[in-house]
């Protein structure tokens, strides 16, 4: 007639697997929201960032982030870039430290 206190403790010791699983789905779920507003479009920022470094040639016209406009004069292959920001004065920055490029020059016919 009355249950022991083991047989009380056991039958709610083990919930089932649905439990568990719904439990972590709110976890889950923004774990996948955080992926496609926050990652996702800073890894496309970044990609498209290095494809427009990599893309500078001779006579560009960009911004440095410090606010510096300058024409591009030479691309070396050690990630420097010699600019020109006044007539004359010629300074190296860092590739990865372009944030744009104003106008870009077209590659010459052959």
């Amino acid at each position: 007639m009355f249950a022991t206190p083991a047989f009380a403790q056991a039958a709610s010791a083990a919930p089932g697997g649905a439990a568990v699983f719904a439990q972590f789905l709110p976890i889950i779920l923004i774990f996948v929201i955080f992926y496609f507003l926050l990652i996702r479009p800073q890894q496309q920022k970044m990609k498209q960032h290095r494809a427009m470094v990599e893309a500078l040639r001779r006579g560009d016209q960009v911004v440095t982030s410090g606010g510096i406009v300058a024409k591009v004069s030479k691309v070396q292959e050690d990630g420097m870039v010699e600019v020109e920001i006044a007539d004359g004065v010629k300074v190296k920055v860092i590739k990865h430290t372009i944030t744009q490029v104003l106008n870009k020059t077209e590659p010459a016919a052959s």
